[in-house]
């Protein structure tokens, strides 16, 4: 089997939609065949519980990162959907900060705890959910990832941030953008077309056609525990994911 790509899922800036496209861009490529897993490393554990997981002490990777002995495929659960696992997060991970920040070679923590996984090709992508901030966290993801993915909200601030870690990115030479996609997307405002625009002219072809629009019934899913297809299958939130789904899959000629 082939390696498995992983992909950090990134923005320093909070709200723009992060977890709102791991968990569902997961839950849509599963509905489609895929094998993913999602692995929450953010201290939040917004995702884990957007998949209906449980926030449980001692199942995130807090310890794996501190302790080489850990076998990381022993903190995998399956999910109740189709071809997702996940690796859970705990609030004690906001304790790796400091504590991994203060170990030898901190930045390839994350790296090494995911080779046992990535090189037995179980999954096609690993997706890593990275908390809103460019910490020892986010820092060991974009070490450790193959490429990151950037939701960006279509508001004017949007851009500062985007810009700011698209710029980090540069830093490490095994990383490359995957991708952009313009989150919480408002047709009626002339604010989100000049920001999609700006945004395009400036990527060209990183930007994803499929835009996620604003949209209800998508910011409801995540306090039911549920990726919105599973929520609401016929909302335009869930419409506009399954869409993204299918051009990410037909970017590695994934057939579904």
């Amino acid at each position: 089997m082939s390696k498995t790509k992983v992909i950090a899922i990134a923005n320093q800036k909070g709200g723009v939609g992060k977890t709102t496209t791991a968990i569902n861009l997961a839950a849509c490529l599963g509905d489609l065949g895929v094998k993913v897993l999602v692995i929450d490393l953010d201290p939040q554990a917004n995702a884990t519980s957007g998949l209906g997981m449980p926030k449980e002490e001692g199942k995130s990777l807090y310890q794996a990162l501190l302790n080489d002995k850990i076998k990381t495929k022993k903190l995998i659960q399956k999910t109740q959907y189709r071809n997702v696992d996940i690796i859970t997060s705990e609030l004690d991970l906001a304790g790796a900060e400091i504590e991994v920040a203060r170990t030898e070679g901190c930045l390839d923590k994350f790296k090494t705890v995911l080779e046992p996984i990535t090189e037995k090709g179980k999954y096609k992508f690993i997706f890593v959910d990275c908390p809103p901030s460019l910490g020892v966290l986010t820092m060991n993801a974009l070490n450790g990832c193959d490429s990151m993915l950037l939701p960006i909200q279509c508001e004017y601030y949007a851009l500062e941030g985007l810009s700011t870690i698209s710029k980090l990115a540069e830093k490490f030479n095994n990383i490359e953008i995957e991708g952009i996609l313009m989150t919480m997307y408002d047709q009626r405002t002339n604010l989100a077309s000049a920001v999609e625009a700006e945004v395009r002219n400036f990527f060209g072809e990183k930007v994803y056609k499929t835009l996620i629009p604003r949209n209800v019934r998508l910011s409801e899913a995540p306090s039911h525990g549920q990726p919105i297809i599973a929520y609401d299958d016929y909302c335009l939130g869930a419409k506009a994911y399954r869409d993204f789904a299918e051009e990410f899959a037909d970017k590695y000629g994934i057939k579904y």
